[in-house]
């Protein structure tokens, strides 16, 4: 019973909060171009804000692992009450002008901060004891966004771009609640235990964990899993296209917002059955042979989007979402916490969300730049080619990462130092 109090719990975080993705992410582009931006103007407001978040990302994440003050939980409230008091700013600046490109750039930011902070709340709340299904979890979250594209996209139709920054209030109010929730629920579960933090095992008391391991010496110490997130932000180079140009890639063909709204929740509803069975999968497959059949999914999915001259053709394509992003996301923050000891969580799923970051950037400046110049099509055989070449770097990589044990010694970090030295 009380798993599946902590397991509701996280569901409806992650419920809100890809709710508020949907609206800070996938309808930015809408509010910005009835603010009268161009194309490239949105790639670069995108961009920028992306680059403040791969300063933000690795901070807050080394933040969140060495504070004793603060509870994981509590650095996830926080970031939410910032994010409540920007979206609340639009309603005043939602006209072309450098207050909007500065509120727009800190909320897109923050918005991506708090998703490794997400991931790494599952291995948080499990400290009570219980288990967490993360896949399940994560595909409410993708429900969430489905309904919340299909709905809104017909909003924002309707009744024109304010309906959006409203939309994101609701979903952020809604996340601190369910955050509230989670904390009171996962303190009455140490409470009862006897403890109020669970105890931390011998073999990662200090002098043999990671929790004091700045970012550049992380880096040093995974040096292969590092030389992946390259890849992996290939991978995603065609995921940040879609998300920040859905609109234009469906009116290129004769849609309209209402379109790009039902295209986005049909996405991210065929991402649910991979992400629910995900722990089942998991048991008969390794997370590296599933993340080499996504990053290949990711490819051809792409691909049948750029050859696409309808709607229908889209939609087929995004059958493909299963298999990709359904199966890459859980298999990915699942090899990350198989391969890294305790300390070094938090840092290992920031270093995954900073390189979907980085691509992010590249394809706000890129996919800016080429609508205007080239058009959609054009953009879209770019992501391809970007994507392709990501999948490749992830499955040449994958299995040459090897697990860490949690017990390993300085001396045994320095010899992995020595081993990886060079990422081939």
């Amino acid at each position: 019973m009380k798993g599946r109090i902590l397991n509701f719990d996280y569901a409806m975080i992650h419920t809100f909060y890809w709710m508020y993705f949907g609206v800070g992410n996938a309808f930015a582009a809408a509010f910005l171009l009835e603010a009268d931006y161009q194309n490239g103007e949105i790639g670069i407001i995108l961009a920028a804000a992306n680059v403040l978040a791969v300063f933000l990302q690795p901070l807050i994440a080394d933040f969140a692992d060495r504070t004793k003050k603060i509870s994981l939980i509590g650095v996830v409230q926080l970031c939410t009450i910032f994010l409540l008091i920007l979206e609340g700013a639009l309603f005043v600046f939602h006209h072309k002008s450098a207050a909007l490109w500065v509120m727009f750039s800190l909320m897109t930011a923050w918005l991506t901060t708090l998703q490794p902070l997400l991931n790494s709340l599952t291995f948080k709340l499990e400290e009570a004891g219980v288990h967490i299904n993360f896949g399940i979890c994560r595909s409410v979250g993708s429900l969430g966004y489905s309904v919340l594209c299909a709905v809104l996209g017909t909003l924002v139709e309707k009744h024109g771009s304010l309906v959006i920054p409203a939309a994101g209030e609701l979903a952020l109010s809604a996340l601190l609640a369910a955050l509230l929730l989670a904390n009171r629920h996962f303190k009455k579960m140490l409470a009862s235990a006897g403890t109020q933090e669970p105890p931390v095992p011998q073999s990662l008391q200090k002098g043999e964990n990671d929790e004091n391991i700045n970012l550049l010496d992380f880096l040093r110490a995974n040096q292969r899993f590092a030389c992946m997130q390259l890849g992996i932000a290939g991978v995603y180079f065609h995921n940040s296209i879609l998300n920040n140009f859905m609109l234009q890639i469906v009116e290129d063909i004769g849609g309209t917002s209402e379109d790009m709204g039902r295209v986005l929740a049909v996405m991210a509803f065929l991402e649910m059955p991979a992400l629910i069975f995900f722990d089942k999968l998991h048991q008969k497959v390794s997370c590296q042979t599933i993340l080499k059949i996504a990053a290949l999914a990711f490819t051809l999915k792409v691909f049948l989007i750029y050859l696409a001259r309808n709607i229908t053709v889209i939609y087929a394509a995004h059958l493909l979402q299963t298999f990709s992003f359904g199966l890459f996301l859980p298999a990915i923050v699942a090899f990350t916490n198989e391969i890294m000891r305790k300390g070094e969580a938090i840092k290992g799923q920031a270093c995954y969300t900073m390189m979907t970051t980085v691509s992010s950037i590249l394809a706000s400046i890129m996919g800016g730049f080429l609508l205007d110049t080239a058009g959609a099509k054009f953009m879209l055989l770019a992501a391809t080619i970007v994507t392709a070449v990501g999948a490749a770097a992830v499955i040449l990589l994958v299995d040459r990462i090897g697990k860490k044990s949690a017990a390993t010694s300085a001396d045994s970090k320095n010899t992995q130092d020595t081993n990886e030295k060079n990422c081939a």
